[in-house]
């Protein structure tokens, strides 16, 4: 048979492994329920937030959890009906919250963000879609200088990353970036990073393009894999059988079932993200900022500015919650208090979050299957490298990055 991949999922992380293999000469067919860049990759920040390196199991998090659960204006959220199903996965997340840990975990992170803006750009230059990638700083917006001292743990594992930002305070804010309120005094500055002015819109332009190299594009849910001979062999969905040498598995939080037929029960959680997109809007920042009272990034769209951020937990099926948007609605006119708009769009969508804050990537066992998922906050701006790592794996190419952090069937032996 002739080599024929199918990649689950039409997200960044999916069409990215799909251009990949294309250019390897691989036939290849993208699987999708929905449209591609309908999902996840639509509703994040925009950011490639190459510093976005620490997870947030951090040292101190199992302490301060309770209050910032409780706490009405911390943009974390629990739905408490889904504590108990959530509870397994949760002990296993904040068990990780120690310096130990979180310096593996940041070493994990850095290959596949660190190097974002370039990867992005190897991806789509050559489609002739790079101005869909706008090279900008990525700011970080505080009270004061003690906010963000209070933040130096997180900034020294930066800084070791080779990650170092330029500090300016005071007045020098108010010139930098007229938008921001008065509460907001120190500004952390991070060169050399970029955004996307619409996410769904860029993924659905390299859908395209892939289409363009000869690539195909499915619209149909996957019922099952065909592993009968040990490896897979084809890909059953509402659509008909899709017979395959390989498969891609990109489906985000939506992969642990199809983990689940492989024998694998993967500690896999929605950490669910919310943004509002404040449409034709003046008042906004000229580039993304993140607020840092609010844990939510502000960036200037095509649509207009989208506020992202918050993370709750309440699993796959309740529908959006009014407090988180009601957060970013105060928290955003207290940053940006000139921030006027025409209207409004709001937005619910699943970040895929492993218990040990790193995706996996690679193949499981000889199964010819091949994870890509679990990127938590980091989806958009690592999709790229992600799918570049998957597709060399297939192609048979040298991969220069160390894949044992990513290896998917490390929680059948340790969790």
């Amino acid at each position: 048979m002739t080599r024929h991949v199918a990649v689950i999922g039409a997200g960044i992380v999916g069409v990215s492994t799909a251009i990949w293999l294309r250019r390897a000469g691989i036939d290849v067919t993208v699987i999708d329920r929905g449209a591609p860049g309908s999902g996840t990759s639509h509703g994040n920040a925009g950011v490639l937030a190459a510093c976005a390196m620490v997870p947030v199991t951090s040292p101190g998090l199992i302490t301060k959890a309770p209050g910032m659960l409780l706490n009405p204006d911390f943009p974390l959220f629990m739905r408490w009906g889904y504590l108990p199903k959530l509870l397994p996965w949760l002990r296993k997340y904040v068990a990780h919250a120690n310096d130990a840990d979180t310096r593996r975990i940041a070493q994990g992170l850095t290959p596949i963000v660190g190097d974002a803006v370039e990867q992005h750009k190897s991806l789509c230059d050559d489609l002739g879609l790079g101005d869909w990638v706008s090279e900008s700083d990525y700011c970080f917006a505080y009270a004061n200088r003690a906010a963000f001292e209070a933040e130096s743990y997180t900034w020294a594992l930066r800084k070791e990353a080779g990650f170092t930002p330029m500090l300016i305070e005071g007045q020098e804010v108010r010139d930098y970036e007229p938008a921001l309120g008065p509460d907001l005094g120190f500004m952390a500055i991070m060169k050399n990073h970029g955004f996307i002015r619409s996410p769904g819109g860029y993924v659905q332009a390299l859908a395209q393009a892939f289409e363009g190299m000869g690539g195909t594009i499915l619209q149909a849910e996957v019922k099952d894999f065909d592993l009968s001979g040990g490896a897979v062999s084809a890909v059953h969905t509402t659509q008909g059988t899709v017979h395959c040498t390989e498969v891609v598995l990109a489906t985000g939080v939506w992969s642990k079932p199809m983990m689940a037929k492989l024998g694998l029960n993967v500690p896999l959680e929605s950490e669910r993200g919310y943004h509002i997109v404040f449409e034709d809007a003046t008042g906004g920042p000229a580039r993304p900022t993140m607020v840092a009272s609010g844990k939510f990034v502000a960036t200037p769209m095509e649509q207009g500015v989208r506020c992202a951020g918050i993370v709750e937990f309440g699993g796959l099926e309740a529908r959006a919650s009014k407090a988180p948007l009601a957060f970013l609605r105060r928290h955003a006119a207290k940053a940006f208090p000139n921030l006027k708009a025409k209207s409004e769009v709001e937005w619910l969508g699943h970040r895929p979050a492993t218990s040990d804050s790193l995706p996996l990537i690679g193949q499981v066992g000889d199964t010819k299957v091949y994870t890509a998922f679990g990127h938590h906050h980091i989806g958009l701006t690592g999709g790229p490298k992600t799918g570049r790592l998957v597709a060399g794996l297939i192609a048979g190419a040298q991969v220069n990055t160390d894949l044992a952090p990513y290896h998917p069937q490390r929680f059948s032996t340790k969790t």
